[in-house]
């Protein structure tokens, strides 16, 4: 016997969801591109590496934005999934960019800190603080303020994070500027950018990482194998769990398969129905397919010690 749920990602939500991404996207997309042209008039690497590293969060919001577009579209016969996965592959392509710009950005740094050119403090300290209140405001449009423990509220905490992180570098550019301008510190300009520039491909190279694991169906970062194994075999009548796979479709949607023995006849449609349920409520698995099979603890055995197991 099959069970199957299909919950996640369709709700109330949604809509509110995608204007809450795309707002914030688009707000700092517009003050990436003006924090990167006053970097390139000013000569500032401070600049430019802080437009970086928010330009990396912009294809980040932009891939969350995109997440929850694809969230509503309706698989077809062909693509019976939708086009979740694609939001598992792009960042691949994002991180391979922002490691080049990162790896560029600070090879200027090293260059010019033997001899550290004359910057304009003033327009770094503004344009950076103007970043500051940006991605705050932009932290405060996308926060989550319901605490669920659902993927997709993950995916809003973790945009929610970046945007946190950005504002701190932020910051940073403006105390570069604060000591250019009161102290005549010009090297602050190159050391800043090759702080930020670390900084950046540290994150690009975690998210190659976590995209990597995505597109090898990992069980996603988030969910304990272990505990949902435990909360399998511990609802009512299970005396065995096998097969268990987990991983992430994209866009919010968490899949899992598992074989659970259960001896007795009768219909368990109830069951199936009430482990859906609390299998998105506890790990956020909104896509679970569960097969119901009948006989002892000691006949399944096999399943859980062959090396195709979950």
């Amino acid at each position: 016997m099959h069970g199957h749920s299909h919950e996640g990602g369709h709700g109330h939500g949604g809509g509110s969801a995608t204007r809450a991404f795309a707002t914030v996207t688009l707000i700092n997309l517009a003050y990436t591109l003006v924090e990167a042209g006053y970097g390139f008039s000013t000569d500032s690497l401070a600049l430019l590496s802080d437009a970086l590293h928010n330009f990396g969060d912009v294809l980040g919001l932009g891939l969350a934005w995109g997440a929850a577009v694809l969230a509503r579209r309706a698989p077809t016969a062909r693509h019976t999934y939708g086009w979740r996965r694609a939001t598992l592959l792009s960042p691949l392509a994002n991180a391979l960019l922002l490691v080049a710009f990162a790896g560029a950005l600070s090879w200027e740094a090293l260059r010019r800190l033997g001899a550290p050119p004359q910057i304009p403090a003033l327009p770094v300290i503004v344009v950076a603080a103007i970043g500051i209140v940006v991605n705050l405001g932009a932290a405060f449009l996308i926060r989550d303020g319901h605490g669920h423990a659902h993927a997709h509220d993950l995916n809003r905490r973790g945009a929610f994070l970046h945007l946190m992180a950005d504002a701190a570098v932020s910051l940073a550019a403006v105390l570069a500027g604060l000591g250019m301008l009161r102290l005549g510190w010009q090297w602050l300009d190159p050391v800043t950018a090759l702080l930020v520039g670390v900084v950046v491909a540290a994150s690009a190279f975690a998210l190659l990482r976590d995209a990597f694991n995505a597109a090898m169906d990992a069980v996603p970062s988030n969910i304990d194998q272990a505990a949902v194994r435990a909360f399998l075999q511990a609802q009512d009548g299970v005396v065995a769990v096998h097969h268990l796979h987990i991983w992430s479709l994209g866009a919010g949607e968490v899949a899992m398969t598992a074989h659970l023995v259960r001896p007795g006849d009768g219909d368990h449609d109830d069951f199936i129905d009430r482990l859906a349920h609390g299998l998105d409520e506890r790990f956020g698995i909104n896509h679970p397919t569960l097969q119901i099979e009948r006989g002892s603890a000691c006949e399944h055995d096999r399943h859980d010690r062959a090396p195709h197991g979950g």
